[in-house]
């Protein structure tokens, strides 16, 4: 598979997958169709337009491109009918959450990468594209953002952003680092959900 269409269908599932986490906190704040819309296209896209607006790719693409706000708009769309299937989830948002984060630490290195950022740069654009989406989703649902409470969130997405960075350090195969990358961020923050782990705090 061509690098290019690898890279865009990672983006993709991004995109849904944190469309489907604004979403459900829509769902569980009792909004409408209109607010779980726009909490799915917000946090979907929010990431993406900050790291391409910080690198200069403008207009961003999530502008340029309707195929990633209509493939937000239909994830808002399914968990608006079918809700109570992604409910079965112990963590539904957490965890939809997760994945994104991993998927967009590695896509937004990635594409850092690509612009000719420096390395360290490069990873810094990666945690702010995965975070973004998050914290923008937990402003507007009146929640503070998860990356201010102390949990494994934002290192789990440097850990993604290193990682890919380490394979392409190593001349690894582009779509394997990608892969590694967003697998361990999900990986490592799906346990710091299920195990309570947190970064310390002040006594």
């Amino acid at each position: 598979m061509h690098f290019a269409l690898f890279f865009q269908i990672f983006n993709f599932i991004g995109i849904f997958v944190f469309a489907v986490s604004g979403a459900m906190r829509g769902v569980r704040n009792g909004l409408d169709l209109f607010g779980i819309l726009v909490l799915a296209v917000v946090t979907a896209v929010s990431g993406g337009i900050l790291r391409d607006l910080l690198i200069g790719a403008i207009p961003p693409q999530s502008i340029q491109d309707w195929h990633g706000i209509a493939l937000a708009l239909v994830a808002g769309v399914l968990v608006f009918f079918f809700h109570r299937v992604f409910e079965r989830l112990q963590y539904p948002v957490l965890l939809f959450d997760a994945a994104g984060l991993g998927l967009f630490a590695v896509t937004g290195t990635q594409k850092a990468l690509d612009y000719g950022l420096a390395p360290e740069m490069a990873v810094i654009l990666g945690v702010i594209s995965g975070i973004g989406g998050g914290m923008v989703r937990d402003v507007l649902s009146a929640q503070v953002p998860v990356v201010l409470r102390g949990e494994i969130y934002a290192s789990a997405a440097l850990l993604g952003a290193v990682l890919l960075l380490g394979g392409d350090w190593l001349h690894l195969p582009s779509w394997l680092s990608l892969l590694f990358g967003a697998s361990c961020t999900f990986l490592l923050r799906s346990l710091a959900i299920y195990r309570h782990w947190t970064l310390p705090r002040p006594r």
